[in-house]
């Protein structure tokens, strides 16, 4: 398998592993190599309740014992997906209302960008220094950093890029503006928070020249920081709001809110203003749902405080420079690139599974599962130190 994945799967580094995966449980994902490892990226902050959590596959199994792909998008009422946009709709502040289920949150940014144009009728877009959105071509477009963009042009006309926590930026915000979009907490860059009241200034110079916010909240969302997304914890609600990894439990999905006013204007003039053949799948919502459900109820989110307290007073080292980030989306500072692949790869060698940033790879990831135990934490925790202490 190792040979053929090299063979027959394209690739998007020179350097993946081709670690064989036999199955994957809970916090640890095990290899054909009869190992078992400890899970501190959850598939880059996919996989909310860990792998195959119990009442996410049985979700799945129930609605493939009913139905699979029914017809497209928006056409027929499904029992799953429509339980899914009202329990979010339930579980949001208004004026969050109605959902448009995709397949990704590159897709649903893409969707959110169009959904802005066509409710200001306004062409130009704001977005944010080494922010990070995905890779289709109206993601890649609002993306913040040229390395990862200028072999793709031409992109997207009209992007106007500030930086992030600068107040001093505001006045590129203008009448012109369609929407302003940035992450809650900049991913790539290495899961950078927002200053305090930031966002509430942001979302004011937005209502005082028309221009919609967008809150990309693909990494944060379902529950990650403790709240259900994070806009919660800065004291503003986006016009709109985009969503994707976590919120399927280990499946593809995606989506975007808004209140039904903005959103109504995809159905007409044109009408399929945005249209997706497998968005809204039935079996992808029911994992969701399922996924969501369970954030809600099971109490996850009252224990990210204190998992992420364990984290930062454990790793504590001389070679650990800072931590940036919320709840369980940490990065640990290793000062340089080569320093932190290098400390990946020892990880990976004593049974630790963790990541880098991707625009930052000085920054090693930290985002586990939100159903990791403190003793799973103390045991990850002591694997990296004692790396640290021995390279």
């Amino acid at each position: 398998m190792h040979k053929d994945f090299f063979i027959y799967q394209a690739q998007t580094t020179q350097f993946a592993s081709g670690f064989e995966v036999e199955k994957a449980e809970g916090s640890y994902i095990y290899g054909t190599d009869g190992k078992k490892y400890l899970d501190f990226v959850a598939g880059v902050s996919a996989n909310t309740l860990g792998h195959s959590h119990p009442k996410v596959v049985e979700a799945i199994k129930q609605q493939a014992d009913k139905y699979l792909h029914v017809m497209v998008y928006g056409e027929y009422a499904q029992e799953k997906p429509v339980a899914l946009c009202k329990l979010l709709a339930e579980a949001t502040p208004d004026p969050l209302e109605i959902t448009y289920l995709v397949n990704s949150g590159a897709e649903a940014i893409d969707g959110s960008l169009k959904l802005a144009k066509r409710y200001t009728g306004r062409e130009e877009i704001v977005s944010f220094k080494n922010s990070y959105h995905g890779n289709t071509h109206g993601a890649l477009s609002v993306s913040g950093n040229e390395t990862h963009k200028r072999e793709f042009r031409p992109l997207l006309p009209m992007v106007t890029f500030i930086e992030f926590n600068n107040e001093k930026d505001f006045d590129k915000i203008t009448e012109k503006t369609a929407c302003v979009i940035l992450e809650t907490i900049q991913g790539a860059a290495g899961f950078l928070v927002p200053d305090d009241n930031y966002l509430i200034r942001l979302k004011r110079r937005c209502e005082e020249v028309g221009a919609l916010l967008i809150l990309d909240e693909i990494q944060p969302g379902f529950g990650r920081t403790g709240k259900l997304f994070s806009f919660e914890h800065f004291g503003i609600v986006p016009d709109i709001l985009v969503m994707g990894k976590g919120m399927g439990g280990g499946v593809p999905v995606g989506a975007f809110m808004s209140s039904k006013k903005i959103m109504e204007t995809l159905s007409h003039s044109p009408k399929l203003g945005h249209i997706t053949t497998f968005g809204g799948n039935p079996l992808i919502a029911a994992a969701s749902h399922a996924t969501l459900k369970e954030v809600l109820e099971s109490g996850l989110m009252d224990e990210i405080a204190e998992k992420e307290k364990l984290f930062r007073e454990l790793l504590v080292h001389p070679k650990i420079r800072n931590i940036n980030g919320k709840g369980l989306m940490l990065a640990v500072n290793l000062e340089t690139p080569e320093y932190t692949l290098a400390v990946a790869a020892k990880c990976m060698e004593k049974g630790l599974i963790v990541f880098w940033q991707l625009y930052r790879n000085e920054y090693m990831r930290i985002s586990p599962p939100l159903t990791i135990s403190m003793d799973e934490i103390r045991q990850g925790c002591q694997i990296i130190l004692d790396i640290l202490n021995e390279k």
